[in-house]
């Protein structure tokens, strides 16, 4: 029995890794397949998303659930954008430091309010989102101000095929050391701390620290996507990052399934390429978004990805009704 279960194991673990090596490859041949620049525009622009979306799911792995994810976002994308606009800094040296400095940030925040949980943790999120916005409203020197910050250095001028494949790199990364956290002891730890807080500080578990902790790396992917966002676009609006952003990046973790490390990956892909690929339905994305989580609650609870497994259950339990009820 344990030879068997050992067995499914790894041979479950083998075909995530096949799958995921697929997708890579495919990936990296998409540019010689597609030559439209607005189409690997609409990639890089998924790419960014899947690391913002995939962090955030780092905190709601420890049972927090942050409602203001794009405005640690935004100080990633102003670091570095003021950075490399006012001091001539490269984008190889402010990327990191947008990062580094969004990790800082969120790290003293977590600390503060470490005592807050569930839909006050969530309460407070949101208002330190708006709270930055502000912020970078008053520091208009640095920031831009109402005006937004316009005229930060690109990456790669002229082609997007360039920067996808920065992006990919980027995003490869981030989605390895992610998936290396949640698979480790820590990650182990944050999801003990989830089901019950109590019952981990009991066992001497600094349950305090273990949120902090995933409070400061979901952080800083998210600030590293931001800054490289910053070096993407060349321009910071308020509306960037407000709370729609935020609210955006949380569908895209519960339509892909808040339990699945692909969720917030599948998520992501869904919802900004279907709609860009049908550009009618811009004008009713909130309301396509809206259908979709409706459908998610009450259909399918595990996200988009656990659809192949619900519909393989449906497939059994129809054929074992069948056989039950035949002669």
């Amino acid at each position: 029995m344990i030879e068997t279960e050992i067995s499914l194991r790894a041979s479950g673990r083998l075909a995530r890794i096949v799958a995921y090596t697929a997708v890579l490859v495919i990936s990296l041949l998409l540019p010689l397949w597609i030559r439209s620049p607005y189409l690997i525009h609409v990639f890089n622009l998924t790419l960014i998303n899947i690391i913002a979306a995939s962090s955030l799911r780092l905190i709601a792995v420890s049972g927090q659930l942050s409602l203001g994810h794009a405005g640690f976002m935004s100080i990633g994308a102003y670091t570095a954008g003021g950075l490399a606009k006012h001091l001539g800094w490269a984008a190889w040296i402010t990327i990191p430091v947008g990062a580094v400095a969004t990790m800082i940030v969120a790290i003293l925040v977590g600390y503060l309010f470490v005592r807050l949980r569930a839909i006050y943790f969530s309460m407070v999120s949101l208002f330190f989102g708006i709270g930055v916005l502000a912020v970078n409203q008053v520091c208009e020197k640095f920031t831009g101000g109402y005006a937004g910050l316009i005229g930060v250095p690109v990456m790669f001028a002229g082609s997007k095929v360039q920067n996808y494949y920065f992006f990919i790199g980027l995003t490869v990364f981030s989605l390895l050391a992610l998936y290396r956290i949640e698979t480790c002891r820590i990650g182990v730890t944050l999801k003990a701390i989830a089901q019950s807080h109590l019952v981990a500080s009991s066992v001497g578990i600094n349950e305090a620290g273990y949120r902090v902790f995933a409070m400061g790396v979901g952080c800083f992917f998210v600030g590293l996507s931001g800054a490289a966002y910053a070096h993407y676009f060349a321009v910071l609006s308020h509306s960037s990052f407000n709370f729609l952003a935020s609210v955006n990046m949380l569908v895209y973790v519960l339509v892909g399934g808040i339990g699945s490390f692909a969720g917030p990956i599948v998520g992501t892909t869904v919802l900004i390429i279907i709609p860009e690929l049908f550009r009618m339905l811009k004008a009713y994305v909130p309301y396509l978004f809206a259908a979709i989580m409706i459908i998610v609650i009450f259909v399918m609870p595990e996200g988009l990805v656990g659809l192949p497994g619900q519909i393989i259950s449906w497939i059994k339990g129809s054929r074992e009704r069948k056989d039950t009820h035949a002669p």
